[in-house]
């Protein structure tokens, strides 16, 4: 299954980003991580098919609510495999 790098930059700490896309994602049948960098922006890993990740790739575009996404960057990585979707707490 595919993998990618997703950084989300603009208003997106403070705002669940990261609770929120772990949601989205389990419901969408993905498997990764999220967290928040230190300079300010969430990254997440995703494992999935290429629809599942183009669904989450144009859910982090928007992000929760009260975020405000002013650019999203993915990276294709090799493969990787994970149990869950997980939020990485701390940086």
């Amino acid at each position: 299954m595919p993998t990618i790098h997703i950084l989300i930059k603009g208003k997106v700490q403070g705002v669940f980003f990261r609770a929120t896309a772990q949601e989205v994602a389990q419901q969408m049948g993905l498997k990764g991580w999220v967290k928040n960098t230190e300079t300010g922006e969430v990254e997440t890993v995703a494992t999935g098919s290429s629809e599942q990740l183009q669904e989450f790739v144009a859910w982090c575009k928007q992000g929760p609510r009260r975020a405000e996404v002013t650019e999203v960057v993915t990276t294709n990585l090799d493969e990787r495999t994970f149990d869950e979707f997980s939020v990485i707490r701390g940086s």
